[in-house]
């Protein structure tokens, strides 16, 4: 065997290219601490839309370097460079408040709760009712419990905090899912041929199939997809925000999707460890993943090329995290139970999945269309549901059902009037049920039966004539359900 060419230049190994990789990333640490921009990209971190983080609005130097330190240790611990970034704002707009109201505070130990009072005050006068707000007051509560947490600075006075009374409240926000109109269209295959970009059309199935968060779609790596026992295909994935692994079930088209664009990443990185959707340019190892933020300019324009409008005929704006908004509220919608939906879009509790099952209030009422009414004489009742009164009408019987619950049926009396019955439902003409409740109707009546059997006995002809009542409507109520059920099953 010949001796290898003296001129042929010899090829790093794989561990000695990550020995320089992370030698490199060290020496970056060093030199990019100290200045008042970090940019991402050398420090070897992936920032998506931000490249850098930046510390020259902090006016106090000691404020500064306490809000660098916090910054260093968030992005060690591996939460996502947009939290970090609003972190740091966030502590530039309190420094810069100092500044103004004040300038005598040389350090944490001149801080006291009056302070943070004002500071609520100035919050409240500028961003009340909006998202910034709460961010901002969060986000320095959070720095200044990490500096006790981990000693950085014990001047920092105990009272120097912040309660749960300070944060402003909440507004319930709405899941801005998509309508089903403009769904159509962007599911239309006409339109997703439109893509000049396999790979951006795949990000864009899996965001429509999976509802993951842009962030975990673009760093997908090529092994993504798993198998239970069964051979049904799964996509497993890192949830960032979440830290953890999760997994979610596809199809086979999507899985088969995924599958032909790993075979074009590998024909293309031959001999690298490439991601699924690797950025085209600056990557000889195809281990860099495409940026969502160029995936989102993408998104813009292939939906300015399918012309995509909404019900009104107006261009619509579409953003990634949408489909993951309206994935969540198809599946409520659709049965779904919410511990599945929970677990499908891998939330850590079921507070966020309770953001999408406001919109459940849509499947109580496509159930109470869709049921056959009947009333105490076993007539059918009319409520329609594209009348001039049908809103009116159903929040009626949203508010008889929570607030005049009964085990058999439900009340349609408007809540503000008084019942002249006094429980006595079955003889009340305000009562309506469905074939939902036939087993508790046929128990009732046996019941019914007993009691009149008992009150002949004793002679009893008042309580046998009001009993008689009931069970004549009973006997109504039930041959009308049950000649419902039998014509449901045989069509």
């Amino acid at each position: 065997m010949s001796a290898p060419s003296p001129l042929a230049p010899e090829q790093p190994s794989r561990a000695g290219r990550e020995r320089r990789r992370t030698s490199l990333q060290t020496n970056s640490w060093d030199a990019e601490y100290g200045k008042d921009v970090w940019r991402l990209r050398e420090l070897g971190i992936k920032h998506g839309r931000l490249a850098r983080i930046t510390f020259e609005d902090i006016p106090q130097p000691w404020l500064k370097a306490l809000a660098k330190r916090w910054a260093r240790w968030r992005l060690a611990t591996g939460l996502g460079v947009v939290s970090v970034s609003s972190g740091t704002r966030a502590i530039a707009h309190f420094g810069q408040f100092l500044a103004d109201v004040a300038p005598s505070v040389q350090g944490l130990a001149d801080l006291d709760r009056d302070l943070l009072e004002r500071y609520l005050a100035h919050l409240h006068a500028r961003f009340s009712g909006t998202v910034k707000h709460r961010m901002l007051i969060g986000q320095l509560d959070l720095f200044f419990t990490t500096i006790r947490q981990h000693g950085w600075d014990d001047s920092l006075p105990s009272t120097v905090m912040f309660f749960s009374e300070d944060f402003p409240k909440e507004a319930i926000r709405q899941p801005r899912a998509l309508s089903e109109t403009v769904m159509a269209q962007l599911e239309n295959p006409d339109n997703l041929a439109k893509w000049n970009n396999a790979a951006y059309e795949l990000i864009t199935l899996i965001l429509m199939g999976c509802g993951l968060r842009i962030t975990d779609t673009v760093r997908l790596p090529t092994d993504c997809i798993v198998y239970d026992g069964e051979g049904a295909p799964y996509l497993r994935y890192l949830n960032r925000k979440m830290k953890r692994e999760a997994l979610v079930p596809i199809d086979a088209d999507l899985a088969e999707a995924i599958t032909a664009q790993r075979r074009r990443v590998h024909e293309r990185w031959p001999g690298g460890e490439p991601v699924l959707f690797p950025r085209v340019t600056d990557n000889d190892d195809g281990r860099e993943s495409v940026g969502d933020g160029v995936y989102r300019k993408a998104l813009h324009s292939w939906l300015k090329r399918c012309d995509v409008r909404d019900e009104h005929g107006q261009p619509v704006r579409v953003v990634p995290h949408s489909f993951r908004h309206t994935l969540g509220t198809r599946l409520i919608n659709r049965d779904v139970p919410q511990e599945v939906v929970r677990r499908i879009l891998d939330h850590d509790s079921h507070v966020m999945t309770a953001h999408y099952a406001r919109l459940s209030d849509t499947t109580i009422r496509r159930h109470w269309e869709a049921s056959r009414k009947v009333n105490i004489k076993g007539e059918t009742v009319t409520l329609d549901p594209d009348g001039p009164l049908a809103e009116a009408a159903w929040a009626k019987q949203r508010v008889g059902r929570a607030t005049q619950a009964l085990p058999n049926g439900f009340c349609g009396l408007p809540v503000q009037q008084s019942c002249p019955h006094a429980n006595a439902c079955l003889s009340c003409p305000m009562f309506i049920t469905t074939s939902e409740s036939l087993p508790e109707h046929r128990q009732h009546r046996q019941q019914v039966v007993q009691i009149i059997t008992a009150a002949e006995a004793r002679g009893q002809q008042r309580l046998i004539e009001m009993n008689q009542q009931v069970l004549g409507n009973l006997d109504q109520i039930i041959t009308s359900l049950e000649d419902d059920q039998d014509d449901e099953a045989s069509t």
